[in-house]
């Protein structure tokens, strides 16, 4: 009965451990960007509002301040020529259910937007942020509060990619669509692409980050370590490199060897051509004299 009993108890062990791992989320240390592509597109499921005036950007901020979390994201109209530089033409602030999109090229930092990105009592994620507070700061310095940028936390869960769209990916199975990136942020208005664009490289930033809380808490996910593209990639580039010396040595070679043989030809043929020459001056010679002996014989015979 008691070796049943541990059997049976053994076994349950064994099923719970399995259910445990299969229940697992997997993630990888590096996500394939090929896999991206089939992957389905991310859509922002609540209210976009847009900022144009220092009034609404007031009763915005109020609002966003009253949430236990922020999202964040900056957006600049792209340069296209040599030594242009365009300032942060959007600021992106989402919570879990919308997103305001503050036109900074129309209403610029107002003291409201300003108090808002210098909040300290609620956290403020975003990704890559710092380049996001150099380009705010082009349009006014401030005093940076609460703020998390996920590149700096991704990587205690085993992730080392760093752009949002493969996180993104990697924990979530889902496509965040980067086709309205290099649009024009300065339009006079929003396309509803840009602005579920803008939405969702914000809100997303929170599910992010309540995600690698949460899997750092529980451990309840598998990592799958990919190897180092640098540590394949000189391996092949040495033994390649090795073959394309060897084939360029193989090359050179004949070339060489293709210059000596020119040379003999052409030593060759001037010691043919001065012989043949020096035949045509004698030939030409013994006519001249046959021709003077033949003269004389003639004159000769006439006199």
């Amino acid at each position: 009965m008691r070796i049943r009993a541990c059997l049976c108890h053994f076994f349950f062990l064994l099923l719970h451990g399995y259910f445990i791992i299969a229940m697992n989320k997997t993630i990888y240390s590096r996500f394939d960007k090929k896999a991206i592509t089939d992957l389905p597109i991310v859509t922002f499921p609540g209210r976009v509002i847009t900022i144009i005036t220092p009034g609404e950007a007031e009763k915005a901020v109020d609002y966003l301040l009253q949430s236990d979390i922020m999202g964040v994201d900056t957006e600049t109209k792209p340069a296209f020529h040599k030594g242009e530089q365009n300032k942060v033409a959007l600021l992106q602030v989402s919570n879990r259910d919308t997103c305001f999109l503050f036109r900074l090229n129309i209403t610029g930092i107002t003291p409201a937007i300003k108090r808002l990105l210098e909040d300290k009592s609620i956290k403020k994620i975003g990704l890559s942020w710092h380049d996001d507070i150099r380009g705010l700061e082009a349009r006014e310095k401030f005093t940076p509060g609460l703020f998390i940028d996920l590149q700096d936390i991704v990587g205690e869960i085993g992730i080392k990619d760093l752009s949002l769209q493969k996180i993104y990916a990697n924990i979530f199975h889902q496509k965040i669509s980067k086709r309205q990136r290099l649009t024009n942020w300065e339009a006079t208005a929003l396309s509803d692409k840009q602005k579920q664009y803008a939405a969702i490289d914000a809100w997303s930033c929170i599910l992010i980050y309540d995600e690698i809380v949460r899997l750092k808490k529980t451990g309840e996910y598998n990592l799958v370590v990919v190897p180092e593209p640098e540590n394949i990639q000189p391996v092949a580039k040495v033994d390649s490199d090795a073959k394309d010396a060897e084939a360029s040595d193989n090359k050179e070679k004949p070339k060489k060897e293709g210059k000596a043989a020119t040379e003999k030809k052409k030593t060759r043929t001037k010691a043919t051509r001065k012989p043949s020459r020096a035949k045509t001056v004698k030939r030409s010679t013994s006519k001249a004299k046959s021709s003077k002996a033949e003269t004389n014989k003639a004159e000769t015979v006439n006199v």
